[in-house]
């Protein structure tokens, strides 16, 4: 009898032993593929985060970055005359500053757009400038061959006086870009336009005898 009531308590055991991994089996099955469902959403939010452009930006900044490369490049082609065409020292020296400086920041901007999945204005041999001639500050085809075709002292007039508008329109430019985009480095990058080129219009407009 004993021996019998051992057995019963024995198989009751068994019994509850196994109800019980059949249930921790279930809930496992349950809240792992809970668990695992959170999982994949965060590495897919660690993932886009991971590939997506640090830092906000909105369509401002798409258009201050689409518009200051073509802008920067007529100047730095401008700039480029100077250095066979001006006969003043001063002038080719500026210009070389406006090359140095503009370089950089199309190829910055540049990586900007690429990064946004935004298309990057495409640099052609010969750049067409009737394209962007409604740009504030930008000069026309016509003014891009006669100051090709000018040498000397009147080179350097005409490029003064070019090179005046062109920086006050980047100054516009990056005014806008102060006030409606939403990027931390384009916004830095338009108080450094702003801050530069409006101290070379000073110098501009000295060396042209107004200042």
């Amino acid at each position: 009898m004993r021996s019998l009531t051992r057995r019963t308590a024995l198989t009751a055991a068994a019994a509850t032993a196994a109800l019980s991994l059949t249930l921790t089996a279930c809930g496992s099955d349950d809240g792992g593929s809970g668990g695992h469902s959170g999982h994949d959403s965060t590495k897919t939010s660690a993932s886009a985060s991971a590939s997506a452009p640090s830092g906000r930006h909105n369509k401002a900044d798409v258009s201050f970055a689409q518009g200051m490369i073509p802008h920067h490049r007529q100047a730095v082609e401008m700039a480029g005359l100077a250095a066979s065409r001006a006969s003043s020292s001063q002038v080719k020296k500026l210009a070389a500053d406006i090359k140095k400086a503009q370089d950089p920041e199309i190829r910055t901007m540049s990586g900007w757009l690429e990064a946004w999945g935004e298309d990057v204005p495409e640099a052609m041999p010969g750049m067409d400038h009737s394209q962007h001639e409604g740009m504030p500050g930008m000069m026309s085809s016509k003014d891009m061959e006669e100051l090709k075709k000018a040498s000397g002292a009147a080179f350097d007039t005409a490029f003064l006086k070019l090179m005046v508008q062109h920086h006050q329109g980047a100054v516009e430019m990056a005014g806008t870009e102060k006030r409606k985009g939403a990027y931390g480095p384009a916004k830095t990058m338009a108080d450094d336009i702003i801050k530069t080129q409006s101290e070379e219009i000073t110098v501009l407009n000295k060396l042209l005898g107004k200042g």
